[in-house]
């Protein structure tokens, strides 16, 4: 054989797992497509946020959390409701990973050197039911470094077991076949991809020029989701979530394919909840794009004042920062939008000044360099927004500017294919909404969950302005952006056990093949069910890959 474990995909949860193999004294074969600028694959872009629940950055934030109360929480968000089929073992996941998250993630994470933010944001609010979707509290820990740095010590782990001998790097590799030996996975079989030595992130070649085969004990499958093909969205895209867009921005690289999904299926895999996904509705066109279709999320403060493209302001729970899939589905259901691919933030410069932060590890270099005096210029003592924000505002094509509404929304206009904004229409919910700040209470919901959000220190500091009118000529100018749908997420993948272990079509597991990270759903085929909670993509690969390499260092002593 050629190792002991051949592991297909070198992103986060594949690393994690080869990490443990490692750790274990087995031999192992990494096999991707890409160059090996690409170790750490799309979780290297991420902004590094982590869910974490009861840790010491919360207590220190005055915020009270527990095992008990993020499990109400996740468990309202998952909605699993396919408990004797598809979600027989994401349920188990999901609560085997809440109590990570309150367990030993944060304390294992330190043992590998990432640290957090002093800050905890408050991600996905939810749908305003107690219990229903969304975080009762405060729980995105941003690590220092982002995701880079998240990625960094199992890539320094990987090479370090190079270098001693128990890895062997198969770059370039496209695997296209699984290989079935008296009904066990035995190996890897697929193309020899031409050289390539463009930068991380940037879509590389697929010329073919060769063959290959790999043998071992078990195979690791650790390949990602499928927010690249636009067209493998929209297939599975749900008729619970309306008319797919038209046209979206990609949160990927061109290498989230979803190729393997297929291929493990083609082996008698079981794929399950495909049709539960992730997508993003503060979308941009990077205007300094690395991959294809290059889009960045806007992380939004609570102020934003959302409208759709025919400038009605958006329902509550639709609101910045609350309720993502809740907001895609009222934008792509409503039969008099779903035909259009857009909304809209409108806001002010004091505004974008302290609540808007783009996603992204190159879109944060403050944090991605752990530069804490930097990190204090620009988020806490700065008197503008961070440089990566201004420069979208400045560069953008989604961003326009202007000193009065009239002369906003005739520009908003012309990033449209037909004028279907009304300023008047659109002057008269801002007055009305205006109209709530003057008190320290009112009947807007949202101007109530900024209030809500002031009360948190973190959110006070960093992320929530007072409440004041977004028509104030002190707090302009004013500023509209275009928003898109961003690909992101593949919330349903390979079925597996609580070992990482691949299951047939029967629920059986299949011999000598595990899977972890998106392409395994995170867990279980699924271990968010409907709705993410945030920060839980780079803490479910970290878990199901840690899983799949203690198991499968088991089963090959």
């Amino acid at each position: 054989m050629d190792a002991d474990v051949i592991v297909v995909g070198a992103g986060l949860a594949g690393l994690v797992a080869v990490h443990e193999l490692t750790a274990a004294g087995r031999k192992v074969v990494l096999v991707d497509q890409e160059n090996a600028a690409n170790l750490g694959g799309q979780a290297f872009w991420s902004f590094g946020g982590l869910f974490l629940v009861g840790t010491p950055e919360q207590r220190r934030l005055g915020v009270r959390d527990s095992f008990e109360l993020a499990w109400s929480d996740w468990t309202g968000s998952a909605g699993f409701d396919r408990l004797d089929d598809e979600d027989a073992w994401a349920v188990k996941w999901a609560r085997a990973y809440v109590e990570f998250a309150a367990g030993e993630k944060r304390s294992w994470l330190a043992g590998h050197g990432i640290t957090f933010l002093p800050t905890v944001g408050w991600a996905e609010r939810g749908a305003l039911r107690a219990g229903g979707h969304g975080n009762s509290v405060p729980r995105f820990h941003i690590a220092w470094g982002t995701g880079t740095g998240v990625v960094e010590p199992f890539v320094l782990s990987v090479h370090r077991a190079a270098a001693a001998g128990l890895v062997r790097f198969h770059h370039r590799h496209r695997v296209d076949e699984l290989v079935m030996t008296d009904g066990a996975v035995t190996g890897v079989r697929g193309t020899v991809l031409a050289d390539d030595d463009s930068p991380r992130g940037v879509a590389s070649n697929r010329d073919a020029v060769g063959e290959f085969e790999l043998s071992a004990q078990a195979v690791i499958v650790t390949t990602g989701g499928i927010g690249a093909d636009h067209d493998r969205v929209r297939r599975h895209w749900p008729e619970r979530l309306g008319r797919p867009p038209a046209h979206m921005v990609t949160g990927v690289p061109a290498y989230v394919d979803g190729r393997m999904l297929d291929i493990a299926e083609d082996a008698g895999v079981r794929l399950v909840n495909r049709d539960r996904m992730w997508h993003y509705t503060e979308g941009l066109h990077n205007w300094d794009p690395i991959w294809p279709g290059h889009g960045i999320r806007i992380l939004p403060g609570p102020s934003s004042l959302w409208f759709d493209a025919l400038g009605r302001r958006l329902p509550e729970p639709c609101l910045p920062g609350y309720d993502t899939l809740g907001t895609l589905k009222h934008l792509r259901t409503t039969p008099d939008i779903a035909g259009h691919d857009h909304s809209w933030f409108i806001l002010n410069q004091r505004i974008v000044t302290k609540e808007f932060a783009l996603s992204g590890s190159e879109q944060n270099p403050d944090i991605t360099a752990k530069d804490r005096r930097a990190f204090l210029r620009s988020r806490l003592l700065g008197k503008g927004a961070p440089a990566p924000v201004e420069a979208f505002k400045r560069n953008g094509a989604d961003f326009v500017v202007a000193r009065t509404l009239e002369e906003l929304v005739e520009r908003m206009n012309g990033l449209t294919d037909e004028p279907l904004l009304d300023a008047a229409v659109v002057r008269a919910q801002i007055e009305a909404r205006d109209l709530q700040v003057a008190n320290p209470y009112g009947k807007d919901v949202q101007v109530q969950g900024i209030h809500n959000a002031r009360r948190y220190v973190g959110d006070r500091l960093g992320r929530a302005v007072p409440p004041h009118r977004i028509l104030d000529p002190a707090a302009g100018p004013l500023i509209g952006v275009k928003l898109h749908i961003l690909t992101r997420k593949t919330l349903g993948g390979i079925q597996t056990d609580l070992d990482s272990r691949a299951l047939d079509r029967d629920g059986q597991p299949v011999p000598g093949l595990y899977a972890a990270g998106e392409v395994a759903g995170f867990g279980g085929g699924g271990v968010h069910g409907y709705n993410a909670l945030e920060g839980t993509f780079l803490g479910g690969c970290l878990l199901s890959g840690r899983t799949a390499g203690r198991a499968a260092a088991r089963r090959t002593a």
